[in-house]
């Protein structure tokens, strides 16, 4: 008997993913979902039965960047569901592209593949109903964002995160600990945890316990991070608001279970501006709270991003600011020019900052980082340190070592070892660095196995 020859005639998705990380975890899950029910990923509008659009909608720029997707998925394609931040709004989207199929709100899941199910109609058939146990992602194999809660419980006057998300939602205990166990399994050597708040997670559990291995683990972050700890990868914290009990992660840093690195959103210094920004205002308590992690685990870096032009900022609170970055030293820090979003309370506030003087402030704030930044990454130069892999261009690989998060902090660029492959991690020799970025050579294998890759090492 002739072999049956299955034809392949799944529908396909195109799909465009815009925004943060925690939109990139939901697109993650939309895709996993129609891949599984037997949808083909279109890389083209033109090959696409519909084309899902996952918007992000936090502040204008980012809103006309989704807008024009969305009009260039219309005019290439013509079939096109939006879903994401933008879609909370949804008379806003169809006065600008009434022809859209549907528009959806952040998480609705459900609501976005249905509508793909009214577009382009997939029967069931068991050859390609198949995807990996870890589902599909949108990250390279060897780095996973894992996203812990839904929502925030702040109610800050520049955000509207809570009107597009709504309040803290945490995900189950075992339900982290298993997507970050099968990500392990698949290739994951690093994770990022995030949310809208990851100090919160739990709090609308009462930080209920579940059993995990013959532990009870609490919906908690310090419990959390000490289990993805003992998984063998990098554990990477971001977006951790600095409540007391995160002084409790710090020693899993300094036993290295975790990375010493965490993701701190200050977004200013001044009592006056943060008070403004219904923000904690305890400057000095930040400072000196830095000042004892430190001690505790010295290889710690900090990231964190601030906004300058708050309205109601003088000149003598950006000084201010200047100043407590000066004490503060933070590693990696970013800026953003103040931007009235609608729907933020901020709105409302007198005294706004004018254009002109918010792009001095900036650029004079990111002089000062950048000096910062580029006297502590002169330290590295001499030094050995683990690098994880992200690419290999003609001139050799570049990678990160723990004190950059990808995409948005520093790399590692790495002369030659065109033989590595994205996900391998190796000891590099620092040899230059500048305000950002560090420059060296793998150092010699001396592994047994001979593969290139250091299996022993260290910051």
């Amino acid at each position: 008997m002739e072999p049956v020859e299955h034809k392949n005639s799944a529908a396909k998705v195109g799909f465009v993913s815009l925004g943060c990380p925690k939109a990139l975890v939901d697109s993650e899950r939309i895709l996993t979902k129609l891949r599984s029910e037997g949808y083909e990923i279109s890389p083209e509008y033109a090959g696409a039965d519909v084309v899902v659009v996952n918007t992000c909608g936090f502040i204008d720029s980012a809103k006309e960047e989704s807008f024009g997707a969305i009009q260039e998925a219309m005019v290439e394609n013509g079939k096109v569901i939006v879903t994401g931040c933008l879609g909370v709004d949804e008379g806003a989207v169809r006065e600008i592209t009434p022809d859209v199929l549907a528009v959806t709100g952040p998480q609705q899941y459900e609501q976005v593949v249905a509508e793909v199910h009214k577009a382009a109609p997939q029967p069931h058939d068991p050859y390609t109903h198949l995807v990996p146990e870890a589902g599909l992602k949108l990250t390279p194999r060897h780095y996973s964002y894992v996203k812990i809660s839904e929502g925030c419980n702040h109610r800050c006057k520049f955000c509207i995160i809570p009107s597009l998300r709504g309040d803290l939602v945490s995900r189950p205990i075992r339900a982290v600990l298993r997507e970050a166990e099968k990500l392990v399994e698949a290739g994951t050597q690093e994770l990022l945890i995030i949310s809208q708040d990851t100090s919160a997670y739990g709090l609308d559990r009462k930080h209920a316990a579940e059993d995990w291995k013959g532990e009870q683990i609490r919906a908690h972050m310090t419990d959390l991070a000490a289990a993805l700890g003992d998984m063998g990868v990098w554990v990477r914290l971001h977006y951790v608001y600095p409540y007391p009990h995160v002084d409790d992660v710090i020693p899993l840093m300094a036993e290295g279970k975790i990375l010493p690195y965490l993701d701190i959103p200050f977004q200013h210094a001044s009592p006056k501006v943060l008070k403004a920004m219904k923000r904690p205002a305890n400057d000095a308590k930040v400072l000196e709270r830095l000042k004892k992690w430190r001690e505790i685990c010295p290889e710690i870096v900090i990231r964190s991003t601030f906004v300058v032009g708050f309205p109601g900022e003088t000149e003598e609170d950006f000084q201010y600011l200047l100043n407590w970055l000066g004490e503060a030293q933070l590693d990696r820090v970013g800026c953003f020019k103040y931007e009235a979003v609608e729907g933020a309370a901020a709105n409302e506030l007198p005294n706004p900052v004018p254009e002109d003087v918010k792009q001095d402030r900036w650029n004079r704030f990111m002089e000062t980082s950048q000096r910062i930044s580029a006297a502590k990454l002169q330290k590295r130069v001499g030094m050995e340190m683990a690098v994880i892999i992200d690419e290999i261009s003609e001139e050799g690989a570049i990678g990160r070592t723990y004190a950059d998060a990808p995409e948005i902090d520093g790399k590692v660029y790495l002369e030659g070892a065109q033989e590595l492959a994205p996900g391998d991690m190796v000891m590099a020799y620092i040899l230059e660095a500048s305000e950002y970025d560090l420059y060296g050579h793998m150092v010699a294998d001396e592994d047994p196995d001979d593969d290139g890759v250091d299996d022993d090492w260290d910051w």
